[in-house]
């Protein structure tokens, strides 16, 4: 499957059914020695909104190892976690 396929679907929580919007709307974390991928940084709600006031937030990822199927439309995957300047958990 190609990368541009997957940015199409949606992403959805498992565990409390929130939608993540697309994964198009994300950007891809990946290992720059080996080229593998880490997972996909959700970009925060409000900076797509140009009025509001930008507060600082925590960034999230979803871990490429949190995914738990990929379905025809949708991306289901199990919970994000909080990126910080130390090194990934993979």
């Amino acid at each position: 499957m190609l990368l541009s396929e997957l940015a199409q679907k949606e992403l959805i929580q498992v565990e409390e059914g929130i939608r993540y919007g697309f994964l198009a709307d994300t950007d891809l974390l990946f290992d720059r020695s080996s080229g593998t991928i880490i997972g996909f940084e959700i970009r925060d709600r409000a900076s797509k909104i140009p009025f509001l006031q930008k507060k600082e937030t925590s960034k999230q990822y979803i871990p490429w190892s949190e995914i738990v199927l990929i379905g025809e439309h949708r991306i289901l995957f199990g919970r994000t976690h909080f990126l910080d300047g130390a090194e990934f958990d993979e």
